[in-house]
């Protein structure tokens, strides 16, 4: 499978490391329109999936019971920082449910954003399941299990139904039967989903613009398309890339990131859908490729741009604070 390089990262006059990976941009009938590798490269979407995996949660009518709003569903979706906000929608979201924390199967790490970490620290506090980044999505697996009448102390479990509906529906968006998709074990103990990158692109094209669904299924793509735009910072959290892409840009742009390098875009005017993986799972190169992308594909204006151009080309600094080089984007983008 062809990879492309992606970015650079000069020190002085020199291109000292790159990263190479793949980039490709669907249409909603599954059209590649434009690429950078191989459009057929298969890899994990690891947690790009969630919003695919919060669709059977609100289509079931487990949202409608338990009185989700749009700030819970934002956090279903997400994979936080751990900062206060999170935790306290976090928590309010199993209070509705009636479940204490324990249901949780998400496992413990401290907060991702330092800040956060090492407030918990200094209260000596240890980390919770509110603080694991995906808590969310685990939290909605629970009220899915709950409203079909389903175990809840073994969700997470392949061969649970919660996690073959979850299955289903990434393989209905991603226009694949669910024994073509691999599974593994993701970070947080739940199933992930392997899948070629423009099946990737494809399911968010179809997320963002669907069509040729049922009505539950239709609706429940816009009101969580309505809660990721309407609550960026829940989705990630301060200082990150997703957050601060759709904090800037508005209700144009649906996007979700993922671990190793993941990064996935949804355009619902255009109906497109965009699948970014960087090779070797670096996260400082995602910035540069985003940004660039959006930029080329005439997604961001002139002031979104200026505003997001420090994640465009990210500045090298030494021990003293003086820049020393950059990381730029570096990638061909070939149409079809």
């Amino acid at each position: 499978m062809e990879v492309d390089k992606l970015v650079e990262v000069t020190r002085g006059k020199i291109v000292e490391s790159v990263h190479r990976g793949v980039v490709v941009v669907v249409d909603a009938a599954g059209k590649t329109l434009f690429h950078a590798g191989d459009p057929s490269y298969v890899t994990y979407i690891r947690s790009a999936a969630k919003p695919m995996q919060a669709v059977p949660v609100v289509e079931s009518g487990a949202a409608g019971r338990f009185g989700f709003d749009a700030e819970d569903l934002a956090l279903l979706m997400s994979s936080h920082n751990g900062e206060e906000e999170h935790v306290r929608v976090g928590m309010r979201i199993m209070e509705k449910m009636g479940l204490g924390p324990e249901y949780l199967r998400c496992g413990i790490h401290p907060p991702l954003h330092k800040r956060s970490a090492a407030e918990l620290e200094r209260k000596g506090q240890a980390p919770t399941v509110f603080h694991c980044t995906c808590s969310g999505k685990h939290a909605g697996m629970l009220a899915l299990a709950r409203q079909l009448g389903l175990s809840l102390h073994d969700y997470y479990l392949p061969d649970h139904p919660v996690q073959r509906l979850m299955l289903q529906s990434m393989a209905d968006f991603a226009g694949l039967q669910p024994e073509e998709i691999t599974i593994g074990t993701d970070g947080c103990g739940v199933p992930v989903f392997a899948l070629p990158m423009d099946r990737m692109a494809l399911a968010y094209a179809r997320w963002a613009r669907p069509a040729g669904f049922h009505q539950e299924r239709t609706e429940a793509c816009l009101v969580l398309q309505r809660a990721m735009t309407g609550h960026p910072f829940l989705l990630a959290g301060t200082g990150r890339l997703a957050s601060e892409v759709m904090r800037v840009t508005g209700d144009k742009l649906l996007m979700k990131d993922g671990t190793e390098g993941i990064f996935c875009v949804g355009v619902p005017e255009k109906g497109w859908g965009i699948a970014i993986k960087v090779e070797d799972g670096h996260t400082r190169a995602l910035g540069p490729v985003v940004v660039e992308l959006l930029r080329r594909l005439g997604l961001l204006n002139e002031g979104e741009y200026a505003k997001l151009l420090p994640y465009a080309r990210q500045q090298l600094k030494n021990y003293r604070g003086e820049n020393v080089g950059e990381i730029r984007p570096a990638f061909t983008l070939r149409d079809n």
